[in-house]
């Protein structure tokens, strides 16, 4: 098994999956899943890091500092493209979830910095969703929390990618500190399938092929990329989603395409 590819904590005895720094051998992204029953909740005093909080599904009130969102009316699925519901909450701010429904909560994490800005619920008027590429290779991308929105460190953003299409691709990697060309960004990919007993293929590969894995990550996994390309394939009959967190040293999403493939974007 791929130390790249986790497979998710279906117990109930906890969160769906938890990865940290100190887990995932890097310095700055963090990810935690719940599912929350109606009327259970999930919280936190507040660390040092900064939250983005995305409400895959169903509904739930969401409290962070001063902020009260009241009962928020979610999608049922994350494949209903449409905007999720999603709260910014800045470092050393408690928060909590309370679930009107049964929900699914994504708890994108990085490190804080300045902390200034306040609690904020994330309206779809600030989720722009596009669709990109062409033929094969076309996805939708709504940008959660986009390097134009105020943050310290995060970026999150979603992307459904048709069945027998490509995403990520071609294939791109954001490793290096070396603006303007390319930034220094970690990266975990929460997948989901549509339907669930399906999998999509996600390989992770550098230049030196000192790393190069290719998964079959199934519904609800996560697969980590702390460097390296890493494109996503989906299979006939089978829809992919997944949620991206990236941070790093700066807040800017540079990436290099591999150039033995970069032919196809002229």
């Amino acid at each position: 098994m791929s130390n790249l590819l986790l497979q998710p904590d279906l117990s109930g005895n906890g969160p769906i999956h938890d990865v940290t720094p100190a887990s995932a051998g890097w310095s700055h992204v963090g990810f935690g899943l719940h599912d929350i029953t109606a009327g259970g909740s999930v919280e936190s005093g507040g660390t040092g890091d900064e939250i983005c909080l995305v409400l895959l599904s169903g509904s739930a009130r969401i409290f962070a500092g001063d902020l009260d969102t009241g009962m928020l009316q979610g999608r049922a699925s994350v494949f209903d493209k449409v905007a999720p519901q999603s709260v910014y909450v800045p470092m050393k701010t408690a928060w909590r979830v309370e679930a009107g429904s049964d929900s699914e909560l994504a708890v994108c994490r990085a490190p804080g910095t300045e902390g200034k800005l306040p609690p904020r619920l994330i309206g779809s008027q600030n989720m722009p969703l596009e669709t990109r590429g062409t033929g094969s290779n076309v996805r939708h991308v709504c940008n959660i929390l986009p390097e134009t929105e105020p943050a310290d460190s995060l970026l999150v953003v979603e992307v459904i990618t048709p069945a027998g299409n490509w995403s990520s691709y071609p294939p791109h990697k954001h490793d290096t500190d070396n603006l303007p060309e390319e930034s220094y960004l970690e990266e975990t990919y929460y997948h989901r399938v549509n339907p669930p007993q399906g999998y999509v293929l996600h390989r992770v590969y550098d230049d030196s092929r000192e790393l190069d894995e290719t998964m079959a990550a199934e519904d609800r996994t996560v697969v980590l990329v702390p460097r390296g390309y890493h494109p996503v394939g989906a299979p006939h009959g089978y829809e992919s989603y997944y949620l991206n967190v990236m941070a790093g040293p700066k807040r800017i999403w540079k990436f290099k395409n591999d150039p033995a493939h970069e032919w196809m974007l002229s």
